[in-house]
């Protein structure tokens, strides 16, 4: 098996960057949850967050008896031939996942930063 960098996880997922050669490969992230895997840029990350939080907004859960499996959202993803039908608690666990692998890219390169000084 290959080697990672774990970025972040959670019980639903994991976000890692492969190692080559003992180089970490810090261009793309991969992150996996349930069955399906994204090999995304930074950038894509940061879109992906933001269509997350778009089909967080347009969650109706007026008169919903608030289960996590009342029904399927469509997750539309940075991949635009790829859309996701996610439980509430699916979509949920995918945002944690995403933002949470987003804050800790930010926290390394702040400290990066930070200790170049």
């Amino acid at each position: 098996m290959r080697e990672i960098e774990q970025i972040y996880f959670n019980d639903f997922g994991v976000a890692f960057h492969w190692k080559r050669d003992n180089t970490v490969l810090t261009e793309r992230v991969q992150i996996i949850f349930k069955e399906t895997g994204f090999y995304l840029s930074l950038n894509e990350i940061r879109a992906f967050a933001q269509l997350i939080e778009n089909t967080c907004e347009e969650m109706d859960c007026s008169g919903c008896c608030h289960r996590a499996s009342c029904h399927k959202y469509l997750l539309k993803t940075p991949l635009q031939q790829i859309d996701l039908a996610v439980s509430k608690s699916e979509l949920l666990q995918i945002k944690d996942l995403v933002e949470g692998t987003l804050f800790t890219m930010d926290l390394y390169d702040y400290i990066n930063d930070v200790c170049k000084n």
